[in-house]
């Protein structure tokens, strides 16, 4: 409080006072008990006035000691029982907790991790993967402009996310402390396998798979894969300390359709701490059949190559690029994109109404929109000869397939001539246009069904751009791709509408996500969000069942079974209140990668302790470690000030004080009739 406060709460009181005496002593002349008790309560309301427009402040300070954090991030995946070092990770944690020096010092925030980051120290090593660069991920959120230490409790072997030594702030010093025995062992395993999901009966598909060897001495050793109790292919091969990676490709025919299950092994005469890695499951989806899309063109433009290139990501789809006057058997393709139309592609347009080759129309700058109107009547074309830029609005309430929204909205605009674009009354769009801000009312992309005939319309170019940004903001094509691999096969089939469709893969590798997607649509072919499903999922060989309820998103109903146990499963998916059915089954191949490792990654945390500026410990060592970060002066505690400043009395109370001073003054002085 101020000394001009003081002042005027001085002067208030003289003020108050004063008015009481001159109105009830002064002026009154008379001298009673009711006179002091009603000159007090004049006093007391005058004041209360004077207190409420003097209004003073009352300023308090307090201190608060910020300590600085030491996060202990601790690795709670298989792989650390696997190496042994489960009890050893909990002592070490119970040491750097309970020493009383460094928690006076730090203000210590336990974490654990495995795929995901967890807070708090609760460790059951029961983690499917390990996901280093998500702890560099929280810490980075968790404690934005602050310099702290870190103290990592892990063996340093990554199964999942990107490499974690350059994703932690250089700034901040990490401390690993490595858990497992750093003894070579020898060790052979198959580090990677790359194979296509899906193959073709009566062809052969290609297999390649990288081998590691750990060890002090050459080692030959015999690499197979096996279908059944049939080995389909073998080969030898030799590893040594100065060769420690193999890298095989083999040729497999495809001679039965369906899903095939498939085990690859390393064997050598060789003693091995661990067989786990030696071995590996993989499956592939033979079928008879390929979907063959003809790219129509007369121009040489990107967006040909990037449909090629998306399209043919799945191994079920074949593209072939082809002029309108090349393409001599229309029949024999299933799906036909006819990339900016003009009147050279007439001979095509003839020869497809007899046909009824499904088509994939893409409009730009170089497209005969004349041409087209007379070859069509789904869309009407009204062009004009400026160009503008168009940019996308997803339709959630598109139902004919189902399809997240990718980001369409922040996508690159599509370039094409402005005008007037009519739909016909079953046009189904998925996309709508709009120019920066503004609405257009047309449509961007769109289908068509009309009795057995599936078209769709693309109204724009420069669709290169797209799958370029897809792949910035996601390291990967995929999402993209899947667009339009979703695209060609609706337009890939004839098939009457379903009132339920699911979509589902036909095999999982255990640990991976899995996730069965369902969309049920009404009498109208709408999709019904009001709908209830359900998944019954069991397990062949135990009968083990299992009921989950799908999840209702913007367009479709999804079901994680994410934690199934390996094994074939068969499933239902139900709508509960008209009773239809979908049945299906996948399979889920035995594959635990947290049991792949002998040895802890010393090399990486190494690494990743010099590139911070930290160091490495054993586990034996944890008392040098407390030592360290004692002594490190760069960790001190910040003792802060807090000012708060709050008025002497609540005004809302004042208020009703003085009401209640001036009510009952008013009311004695009625009750003796000096009013």
């Amino acid at each position: 409080m101020t000394t001009l406060t003081i002042v005027f709460l001085l002067a208030a009181l003289i003020v108050a006072a004063g008015l009481s005496f001159f109105q009830y002593f002064f002026k009154a002349g008379t001298r009673s008990n009711v006179t002091f008790v009603l000159a007090l309560l004049r006093f007391l309301s005058i004041f209360g006035i004077l207190l409420l427009l003097i209004n003073p402040v009352i300023t308090r300070k307090s201190y608060q000691t910020e300590k600085t954090p030491l996060v202990i991030a601790l690795d709670n995946s298989v792989s650390i029982t696997e190496l042994g070092a489960a009890e050893t990770s909990k002592e070490i944690y119970r040491k750097l907790s309970t020493n009383a020096a460094l928690t006076e010092k730090f203000d210590l925030r336990p974490n654990t991790f495995a795929s995901e980051v967890e807070p708090g120290a609760e460790l059951d090593f029961k983690g499917k993967q390990s996901n280093l660069e998500a702890v560099s991920k929280s810490l980075k959120s968790a404690h934005k402009n602050k310099k702290f230490p870190t103290v990592l409790i892990t063996d340093g072997n990554q199964s999942t996310g990107n490499d974690y030594v350059f994703t932690f702030d250089p700034e901040n010093k990490v401390y690993p402390v490595i858990l497992g025995d750093t003894t070579t062992f020898l060790d052979l395993k198959i580090t990677r396998l790359n194979v296509n999901k899906y193959a073709f009966y009566k062809n052969k598909f290609p297999v390649e798979v990288f081998l590691q060897y750990a060890g002090t001495k050459s080692v030959s050793a015999n690499f197979s894969i096996s279908l059944g109790n049939s080995v389909v292919a073998k080969q030898a091969v030799t590893l040594s300390p100065s060769n420690k990676t193999a890298v095989l490709n083999l040729l497999l025919p495809a001679e039965k359709v369906g899903l095939q299950v498939y085990k690859a092994s390393i064997t050598s005469a060789e003693t091995e701490k661990n067989t786990y890695n030696n071995h590996k499951n993989f499956a592939v989806d033979v079928i008879d059949q390929k979907t063959e899309v003809a790219i129509v063109s007369i121009i040489n433009h990107p967006d040909v190559s990037a449909l090629k290139r998306s399209i043919e990501n799945n191994a079920q789809r074949r593209v072939s690029i082809v002029k309108p006057t090349d393409v001599k058997a229309i029949q024999d393709y299933d799906v036909a994109i006819l990339y900016q139309p003009t009147a050279a592609f007439k001979p095509f347009f003839d020869a497809n109404k007899n046909i009824g080759v499904n088509t994939f129309v893409i409009t730009g700058l170089n497209t005969d929109f004349e041409f087209l109107n007379n070859q069509q009547q789904m869309i009407a074309f009204r062009m004009s000869g400026q160009s503008e830029d168009y940019l996308a609005d997803f339709s959630s309430s598109f139902n004919l397939f189902a399809l997240d929204n990718i980001g369409f909205e922040s996508l690159p605009p599509l370039k094409h001539p402005f005008g007037n674009v009519t739909s016909s009354a079953n046009s189904n769009v998925l996309l709508s246009s709009r120019i920066r801000n503004i609405a257009t009312g047309f449509p961007m992309l769109t289908f068509f069904e009309n009795q057995n005939q599936r078209n769709a319309f693309l109204l724009g170019e420069n669709l290169w751009k797209w799958r370029l940004q897809v792949h910035a903001e996601n390291n990967s094509f995929e999402k993209f791709d899947v667009f339009i691999d979703k695209i060609v096969q609706f337009l890939a089939s004839n098939n009457k509408k379903q009132s339920l469709v699911v979509s589902h893969e036909r095999f999982y590798n255990s640990g991976d996500p899995i996730e069965v997607t369902a969309q049920y649509f009404n009498k109208n072919y709408e999709f019904d969000a009001r709908a209830r499903l359900s998944i019954t999922v069991t397990e062949k060989s135990t009968k083990q069942t299992r009921k989950y309820d799908m999840l209702k998103g913007s367009n479709s109903f999804k079901a994680n079974l994410e934690g199934l146990p390996a094994g074939n499963y068969v499933f239902q998916v139900r709508e509960l209140t008209s009773n239809t059915a979908y049945n299906g089954s996948f399979e889920i191949l035995e594959f635990d990668i947290e049991k792949q490792f002998v040895n802890p990654d010393l090399a990486k945390l190494t690494q990743l302790a010099s590139q911070t500026n930290g160091t490495t410990f054993m586990p034996d060592q944890v008392d040098k470690l407390i030592d360290t970060l004692l002594k490190n002066d760069e960790y001190k505690a910040i003792q802060k000030a807090t000012t708060k400043k709050s008025p002497l009395i609540d005004w809302i109370w004042l208020m009703g004080i003085i009401v209640a001073l001036l009510a009952s003054e008013w009311f004695i002085r009625k009750y003796n009739g000096l009013l």
